[in-house]
């Protein structure tokens, strides 16, 4: 651990409290509190532009063990706002490391507090649900802690697209195969090394791109990434959205298949505590299979009817301002919509993210099935 012991803090906004000691940068920081569920892949966690504004619990014990290096890196900065550990390690002696954990995150004045009863905060968040907080140094008192937590804005409501934007199009491959164009609301850079690993061309719009714009260019496709914040905050991306559906292909990631759910007249609604981690169990309705799959998201599409959670594992169909939907892939722990295709014009989502950026590799083949319908 880098900076000696120092005592610190973390906590919400209940006024559940849980001691620790200070490592990463100095300073204290708040947001909402969420944990993850990953036994690796800290460093693509923290980088990945969906945890703007968001503080990360990770239920691991140990982490930090392997060090981290640039190839490991989901954009080009910590999105995360603080980590809150059990057991951190700042090992820099692992094959491929290039920096110490603890070490890169005091360099990129992210806080972090190990030592954390992190079973028992996870436990909370699972029975009250995330919720804000934040991490101090032990020299703030406890009710301006409070005040501050308070102060936060909750997450609900929140358009955070706009935060991870790009400030201009960049392009990414060598122009040759399928060209995508995609609405940049927070993508992670294994996606777009997947797209480009299978021939594609990507273009990387900022969310403030227009549907005149993206149909004058030549693209084959349009592409909704993933990204932080919620989805109901997002209507002048959904207007952008709703005038593009029908006129080319269409696939949505993690929060790019809530957009898409809502151009088509689907709402969405905020989980009690998210799907964080990269064991969650997800049936594919077209196949029968069950993946394990990566996710990292707080909020779900609502299936029609009103009920958060879905009461079959068959693939249901149902009616959207674009005709026939079908139901592709169902959440095993909680029954929450993981998928749709629209039948009567080419577009189709799905909540997870197929990259393993990090996670297993059992959805890696949803970018070759939709790759191969475009061509």
């Amino acid at each position: 651990m880098t900076g000696g012991r120092n005592q610190a803090y973390v906590l919400l906004e209940d006024g559940t409290r849980l001691d620790g000691d200070a490592c990463g940068a100095a300073g204290s920081t708040t947001g909402e509190v969420v944990f993850t569920t990953g036994m690796s892949g800290y460093q693509e966690s923290v980088t990945d532009p969906s945890f703007a504004g968001q503080i990360v619990t990770f239920t691991y014990p140990h982490i930090g063990n392997y060090g981290v290096s640039a190839q490991a890196m989901e954009s080009d900065r910590v999105w995360a706002r603080a980590v809150i550990m059990r057991e951190a390690v700042d090992s820099s002696d692992a094959p491929g490391a290039e920096q110490g954990w603890l070490s890169w995150l005091a360099d990129r004045g992210v806080p972090a507090i190990s030592g954390v009863d992190t079973r028992a905060l996870v436990r909370h968040i699972r029975d009250a649900g995330s919720m804000r907080g934040g991490v101090f140094g032990a020299e703030v008192a406890e009710d301006e802690a409070l005040e501050r937590v308070r102060g936060e804005p909750p997450m609900a409501g929140q358009d955070l697209a706009r935060v991870v934007t790009p400030a201009e199009t960049t392009v990414h491959g060598d122009g040759t195969g399928s060209r995508i164009a995609a609405i940049d609301t927070g993508i992670k850079s294994s996606i777009v090394r997947h797209l480009v690993q299978r021939g594609a061309t990507v273009e990387l719009h900022p969310c403030s791109v227009t549907a005149d714009e993206l149909l004058a260019g030549e693209a084959d496709l349009f592409f909704l990434a993933n990204g932080p914040g919620d989805p109901a905050a997002l209507g002048h991306i959904v207007a952008t959205v709703r005038e593009l559906v029908g006129k080319r292909p269409v696939w949505g990631i993690c929060l790019g298949h809530q957009l898409l759910c809502q151009a088509v007249g689907l709402e969405t609604f905020k989980l009690p505590f998210g799907h964080r981690g990269t064991n969650h169990p997800v049936k594919d309705l077209t196949t029968g299979r069950i993946e394990i799959t990566s996710q990292n998201h707080g909020f779900a599409v609502t299936p029609p009817g009103g009920a958060a959670r879905l009461d079959t594992t068959r693939a249901v169909r149902w009616d959207t301002d674009f005709g026939a939907a079908e139901l592709t892939h169902v959440n095993l722990y909680d029954g929450t919509v993981e998928g749709l295709t629209l039948l009567d014009v080419p577009a189709s989502t799905v909540q997870y993210h197929p990259e393993a950026g990090p996670g297993p590799n059992d959805s890696l083949y949803l970018f070759d099935r939709f790759l191969e319908a475009v061509a």
